[in-house]
C-alpha cells in the first residue's frame, strides 16, 4: 500500500455524516481542497429547536449520493481519479453515522479503494491544516501542541506530541459548551442553533450586566450544566418570577435589551471558562509550541478575541511580556470559519496524516460505527 501515497498525487474522497450535515469533499495531498460540499439540516431542525436523530438519518439517506456526485462532478473527477476513501465512523448519532459509513464501505468495495475510518474530533483538529496553501507564507501547527475542541457535542483539551498521537487531558463532566449555548438560547427565546443566534443577539448587549458563576471543577475538566442553570435562575430573578416558572414561559417576558444583556453575559462567561482551562493546560505543558482551537464554537468571535488578547497580547502575532504565557513562542491557530463546523474536507486531511504515519486501511467488510468513543 505504501507506494499509493508516496509516489503520486493522492486524492481522498471524504464523507462526513456524524450529526446533521451531509458532506463530501475531495482533498489532494492533504492541503488542496478540490471540492467541499455541505448540505445542512439546520433549516429542518430550527423548527424543533434541536436535532431529531431519526429525521437526521432520513435526510442523510436522501442527500448522501447526490452530495458525493456533486463533489466529484464539480471537481471534474471520476472514481478512477480517487485513490482513497475516508469517512467519519465515530462519535456521533447512530443513524447518521450508519448512512455515511455504509456508503463509504460500498464505494470502497465497488471501486476497490482503500478505506480509512476517522474519528470526528481528530477531523476537527486537522481542520486547522486546511486552507493554508492559500496563504503566501504557509504556516501550519507545530508539535507538541495543545488543542481545545469545542462543539455542540464535545468540550475537550487534547495534547498531541506528534501526528496521530492524542491524549485527552481535560473534558466536560456534563454538557458540552455548544450544547450549553443551545439550551441558553432556548431559555432566551433565540433560534436554533444557539451559538450563532446568541453571538448575534449579544452584539446589542452589555457583557458585564449579569455576573454569572465560573464552575469550580478540579484540574482541566469542564462543567457547563451549572452555568446553564445559573442563567435560568438569573432570568427568573430579573423578571421577578418564582424559580418553578417553566423556562419556556420566560422568553416572552424579556425585553429585547434584557435578552441581549443575558446573551452577552453568558457568552462572555462561557468563553472565559474555556480560556481559563486552556491557560492552565498550557502552563502544565511548557513544551507546547502551538495552540489549536477546533470545533463549531471556534467560530465564535468573542472566543477568538479573548484567545488573541490573552495568549498573543491582542496582536495575533507577537507576545506581550506581561505574563508567563505571553513570553513563550506560541503559535495560535483557528480554522477558517468555513471549516469550523462539520465538513468532509477536515475528514480528508485527517485521513491523509493517518496514512503518512503508517496507519493501515480499514477492512470495509469489518468497519462498524461507535456512536460514543474517545479519541486515541
Amino acid at each position: 500500500m505504501g507506494d499509493l501515497w508516496y509516489n503520486k498525487s493522492m486524492k481522498v474522497l471524504a464523507i462526513e455524516s456524524s450529526c446533521d450535515e451531509t458532506a463530501a469533499a475531495v482533498v489532494e495531498d492533504g492541503v488542496r481542497i478540490l471540492n467541499n460540499v455541505v448540505v445542512s439540516q439546520i433549516d429542518i431542525f430550527a423548527e424543533y429547536g434541536g436535532v431529531i436523530p431519526e429525521v437526521a438519518a432520513r435526510s442523510h439517506l436522501e442527500a448522501i449520493l447526490p452530495v458525493i456526485h456533486k463533489a466529484l462532478g464539480d471537481a471534474e473527477l471520476t472514481m478512477d481519479d480517487i485513490d482513497v476513501i475516508a469517512v467519519t465512523h465515530t462519535p456521533g448519532l447512530l443513524g447518521s453515522l450508519l448512512i455515511g459509513t455504509l456508503t463509504a464501505r460500498m464505494l470502497a468495495i465497488l471501486w476497490k479503494k482503500p478505506l480509512f475510518a476517522v474519528h470526528h474530533l481528530k477531523s476537527h483538529i486537522y481542520a486547522n491544516w486546511l486552507g493554508r496553501e492559500e496563504v503566501k507564507e504557509c504556516v501550519i501547527p507545530e508539535f507538541p501542541l495543545v488543542a481545545l475542541v469545542v462543539s455542540g457535542g464535545h468540550t475537550q483539551i487534547i495534547y498531541m506530541q506528534e501526528h496521530n498521537k492524542f491524549e485527552i487531558i481535560g473534558t466536560t463532566r456534563d454538557d458540552a459548551v455548544g450544547e450549553c449555548f443551545d439550551k441558553v438560547a432556548k431559555v432566551l427565546g433565540l433560534p436554533y442553533p444557539g451559538g450563532p443566534s446568541i453571538a448575534e443577539c449579544a452584539r446589542r448587549g452589555d457583557a458585564k450586566k449579569f455576573k454569572l458563576p465560573h464552575p469550580q471543577v478540579e484540574g482541566l475538566d469542564f462543567s457547563f450544566s451549572g452555568l446553564k442553570t445559573a442563567v435560568l435562575r438569573a432570568v427568573q430573578a430579573e423578571l421577578g418570577v418564582p424559580i418553578n416558572t417553566p423556562s419556556f414561559e420566560l422568553a416572552e417576558k424579556l425585553t429585547e435589551q434584557q435578552q441581549a444583556d443575558f446573551a452577552a453575559s453568558f457568552q462572555e462567561t462561557a468563553c472565559e471558562i474555556l480560556l481559563e482551562k486552556l491557560k492552565i493546560a498550557l502552563r502544565d505543558h511548557p513544551e507546547a509550541r502551538s495552540v489549536v482551537i477546533a470545533g463549531g464554537v471556534s467560530a465564535n468571535a468573542v472566543l477568538r478575541e479573548k484567545v488573541a488578547e490573552e495568549l498573543l497580547g491582542g496582536s495575533g502575532t507577537k507576545m506581550d511580556k506581561t505574563d508567563d504565557l505571553k513570553t513563550r513562542e506560541l503559535r495560535v491557530f483557528f480554522p477558517e470559519k468555513r471549516f469550523a463546523g462539520d465538513n468532509a474536507a477536515m475528514v480528508g486531511v485527517a485521513a491523509y496524516y493517518e496514512m503518512l504515519v503508517g496507519v493501515e486501511p480499514t477492512d470495509p467488510y469489518a468497519l462498524d460505527i461507535a456512536p460514543r468513543s474517545v479519541i486515541g
